[in-house]
């Protein structure tokens, strides 16, 4: 299927001028672009729902198109079966071992034969993505697939459609702000923007690191756009794959770009000024339980949440995230047990459901702007909250709009900006990153780069979570518990406990966690008992201690050293006695790395 010439205008844009592009078997495309450039349209494009001012829309005749559009045409008045599988008979689904899987990754917890008028909207887009995914396809166009999908689920259908053709066949065009998504599943990006499609050869890092390169050849005036974008080319080359197929420009002078650039963010400095606003303590949990209903989500949770700590939650659908934080913002009394909360705290959350502006919805976004603090620091620079909304991707002009009327993605950006500008030290997410493209969540990182504070973020978004927090937890049973090795550990420890119900092929098991450490934390991990909260906040401030006495064991290895050079050489006992002192200051620095390198595996460092 291809577009040749095409042009589509609305009433009060120019989507495409003159686009020519095609699309062969053997495909996988990602297209990014900034909220409102077109990408949906694009794809309605294919599937001729929307059809050009000028030019064409070619497809071949006998070709099969599935398409999962943002909204679903599900019937109220059908059970789940119905929508999902049509009038296919059961003997006829139930022996399609493909069928079963795709039933039994996205529907586990939906009633086969309930209504859909009754389900809630993240049902509803499962059901909507189940019922696609069942069906042979010559080409999929996916928008949002991930949307109301937890990370178990995201990590199966990227796995699914890696293999759902063979090499060379079938099509897969995908819209979605999920980062780690575009890099497990496309070959190729195609970015949208200023009615023009740009083609990427490679995943979403590829597209990064030749963006970059593209901009810096181009001499791009916009500094601040491609600060952001150079800064994520930095986490990209630390940390996550940069998967590409054949680039076809140098990865080493991309990587120039970034050879003088610091960390994302200096953790150590964070922390100082996090600990001058907050004090020692932030937020204890001791023996929490809770729930709702007559339902227990949390049994005797012990959580010791620090000054200055970035911290990401995962956890299924259901899984009590939500009544976490509740209970840490103490909105929800707990059954049992209690939560100690700092005096200087002040939480703020950014919620996935806009509340926060309802009450302004009627107001001008300037005269939001102008009853608040007039200036933010940002990077160690002054900036003003109109400077602040443009560098998240507002014009001059949108000031004037009503909060209403703003879309999806830019109410989300105010939403976000409102809660920076009230200056918590504690700041909690819950799936912030709900209708932002891909830049704006680049710039959101940035912001939150520089942020001071204790930060809880709770999203399935897996690329978000790794990029913006430092230690990551999971809502198991009930308890929390650290993932030293992020979410590829909770997506290990999901398959094991799969495999142990029967679920799953005996072969996919994850590699086993090995921990040692040191003393009474040393027969915890031994006994492969995971370390409780308490346990673990307890190793970091060993680890912080050995660290210390690292530095002075070096120091004075150092100074035995250089006594030991300006010892006369004919005076044996001398050299003797500087030689042990030598020894002596060697062994003691080989000890505390020793020690170092235990508890640094115990907590993940």
């Amino acid at each position: 299927m291809a577009c040749e010439k095409v042009e589509v205008e609305f009433a009060t844009k120019r989507v495409f001028d003159c686009l020519t592009v095609g699309v062969n078997d053997g495909d996988r495309i990602g297209i990014v672009g900034k909220n409102g450039d077109g990408k949906s349209t694009l794809l309605k494009l294919f599937m001729r729902q929307v059809e050009p001012d000028s030019g064409r829309v070619q497809r071949r005749g006998n070709l099969t198109i599935g398409y999962l559009g943002q909204g679903d045409h599900l019937n109220d008045d059908d059970t789940v079966e119905r929508a999902v599988v049509g009038d296919m008979p059961e003997y006829e689904w139930a022996a399609d071992a493909g069928i079963r899987e795709i039933l039994g990754a996205l529907l586990p917890d939906i009633e086969w034969h309930a209504r859909v008028g009754e389900l809630s909207g993240g049902q509803r887009r499962r059901v909507d993505l189940a019922r696609l995914l069942i069906g042979r396809w010559d080409a999929l166009l996916l928008d949002e697939p991930t949307n109301h999908l937890d990370v178990e689920a995201i990590t199966w259908l990227a796995g699914h459609l890696k293999n759902r053709w063979r090499e060379g066949e079938g099509a897969l065009l995908v819209v979605t702000h999920d980062r780690w998504f575009l890099d497990e599943v496309c070959l190729d990006m195609w970015e949208v923007h200023n009615a023009r499609l740009t083609p990427f050869e490679g995943g979403f890092s590829a597209y990064i690191q030749q963006r970059v390169e593209r901009d810096r050849v181009a001499q791009v005036k916009e500094m601040r756009r491609q600060s952001v974008l150079r800064k994520e080319l930095a986490w990209l080359s630390r940390g996550a794959r940069a998967r590409a197929t054949k680039p076809k420009f140098h990865v080493a002078a991309a990587r120039a770009l970034i050879a003088e650039d610091p960390p994302v963010r200096n953790t150590l400095e964070l922390k100082r000024v996090s600990m001058q606003r907050l004090g020692k303590q932030v937020v204890d949990l001791v023996n929490v339980t809770a729930g709702y209903e007559g339902k227990t989500v949390l049994r005797d949770v012990e959580w010791i949440i620090g000054p200055g700590e970035r911290i990401g939650i995962v956890g299924a659908n259901g899984a009590g995230k939500t009544t976490l934080l509740n209970v840490i913002m103490q909105q929800i009394v707990p059954q049992s047990g209690y939560v100690k909360v700092g005096k200087s705290v002040k939480f703020a959350l950014l919620s996935q459901r806009l509340q926060e502006l309802e009450p302004v919805a009627d107001d001008y976004v300037r005269v939001v702007l102008g009853r608040i603090k007039q200036r933010y620091v940002v990077d160690g620079k002054e900036v003003s909250p109109g400077q602040l909304l443009e560098r998240m991707g507002f014009e001059r002009q949108q000031l004037n709009s009503r909060v209403m009327d703003l879309s999806g993605g830019q109410k989300r950006r105010l939403q976000l900006l409102l809660t920076l500008l009230a200056e918590p030290n504690v700041l909690i997410l819950d799936e912030p990153g709900n209708d932002m493209d891909t830049d704006m969540l680049a710039v959101m990182e940035d912001l939150l780069d520089a942020w001071p504070g204790t930060l809880l973020l709770v999203t399935h978004d897996r690329y978000l979570m790794e990029r913006v927090t430092d230690d990551q937890y999971a809502l198991l049973d009930g308890d929390i518990r650290h993932l030293p090795g992020g979410v590829d550990e909770y997506l290990d420890i999901m398959r094991e406990r799969a495999v142990a119900a029967g679920t799953m092929e005996e072969d996919i098991k994850p590699d086993p966690d090995v921990s040692t450490t040191t003393g009474d934390l040393q027969e915890s991990a031994s006994s492969a008992r995971p370390l409780s909260n308490k346990e673990l906040h307890q190793a970091r401030k060993d680890l912080a201690s050995v660290e210390r006495k690292l530095a002075t064991a070096e120091k004075n290895l150092e100074q035995a050293q250089a006594a030991q050079l300006d010892v006369d050489p004919t005076d044996y006992e001398a050299l003797v006695t500087a030689q042990t002192a030598v020894d002596e200051a060697q062994e003691r620095k080989d000890e505390l790395e020793m020690q170092w390198l235990e508890l640094a595996e115990l907590v993940g460092d």
